[in-house]
């Protein structure tokens, strides 16, 4: 295993700045994720780990082991790609021990690694088996196993899962989580699919336009975002400005175009004047009852059955908002809906 440093990392190509000062450690045995939109910069700081890009500034460690220079063979790495990058021509055995014959590995040696990995990722059975007569879970497997057969000091995940269909997505990274866990290797996973980031994370990276917005375990990031960009992207968010009208020690009352709320504002707690962005997650709005302090009106204008839930689409007096309800209730469009929130469920925004 190795702990991974980056410091201050910058790549560019031609004119467009890719990854832009990015600085981040990953312990010994970490699972981070690096999420964000498609041309955030997260597969190329993740190529920039494995030695395919060379950083035009900035430095890559290992330890205490400066890796700008070294090439992607020596780096004892192994990547998880999103095609699976399997030899059609292979069948699972050989494709599993190809990186252990190109490293010189004795036989017998394969042969034990070999097997060990087909039993843990569930694949005993099928090492005849040539790629195309697998399923799309199974050959993620043997991707899989083929990248933790090398030991590796770090893995490396860009996107495996987007080829998957949702049921298996969710089985397969269940599956990978296990076995890092297991084997306690480092991990870098690269993804734009907010859900499996919180799922599989010991911490989430959010990247956007090259540079990191907010690093925090999924907890902290799903209820704790730091900007306006973290609150919209990872999950649903009702992000909304408003003017600071009276305050005390930790909370505000804050003016909005429905009405005024309290707010808890902690150690951050904005002054009497300000103008304030913030943001709360549509399950914190709940149906009003006599008493609660903070109340809302609005009118349904749509109510999508989720299954588990309602997913309402609201309007407060020209402002737009999302709540999620319990299935067992009722609405269409055109009811009048009265909630409330709790003063800790907002988040203010830089």
């Amino acid at each position: 295993m190795s702990r991974l440093v980056l410091k201050n990392i910058v790549k560019k190509f031609e004119n467009v700045i890719a990854v832009d000062h990015v600085s981040l450690e990953v312990e010994e045995g970490e699972f981070v994720t690096l999420l964000g939109p498609s041309g955030c910069g997260k597969t190329t700081t993740l190529r920039t780990v494995a030695g395919f890009y060379q950083p035009d500034e900035g430095e890559i460690y290992f330890n205490d082991r400066l890796m700008n220079n070294i090439p992607p063979a020596k780096r004892n790495t192994a990547m998880c790609f999103q095609s699976y990058a399997l030899f059609p021509h292979m069948n699972v055995w050989d494709n599993i021990a190809f990186g252990l014959k190109m490293r010189k590995v004795p036989t017998e040696e394969q042969k034990k690694r070999v097997a060990e990995v087909l039993q843990m990722m569930s694949l005993a059975g099928m090492e005849k088996r040539m790629p195309s007569q697998l399923s799309g879970g199974q050959q993620q497997r043997v991707a899989l196993a083929r990248a933790i057969v090398t030991q590796p000091d770090i893995l490396l995940f860009d996107e495996p899962l987007s080829n998957l269909d949702a049921k298996l997505r969710v089985q397969v990274r269940v599956e990978i989580k296990e076995m890092q866990k297991r084997l306690g290797i480092t991990s870098l996973y690269v993804t734009h699919d907010q859900d499996e980031a919180l799922a599989i994370s010991d911490r989430i990276v959010v990247m956007n336009q090259g540079h990191i917005e907010q690093v925090g375990d999924p907890e902290t990031i799903y209820l704790h975002p730091a900007t306006s960009f973290v609150a919209g992207f990872i999950g649903l968010a009702n992000i909304l400005n408003g003017k600071v009208i009276a305050r005390d020690e930790q909370r505000v009352l804050l003016e909005l175009p429905f009405g005024t709320l309290w707010a808890f504002g902690g150690n951050l707690c904005p002054n009497v004047g300000d103008m304030v962005k913030f943001s709360f997650r549509p399950e914190n709005l709940v149906q009003y009852r006599e008493g609660n302090m903070n109340k809302i009106v609005t009118t349904v204008v749509h109510a999508i059955f989720m299954g588990n839930a309602v997913d309402l689409f609201l309007d407060a007096q020209g402002v737009r908002l999302r709540a999620r309800a319990q299935n067992t209730e009722k609405f269409k469009s055109g009811d009048t809906v009265v909630f409330t929130i709790d003063e800790k469920a907002f988040q203010f925004l830089e």
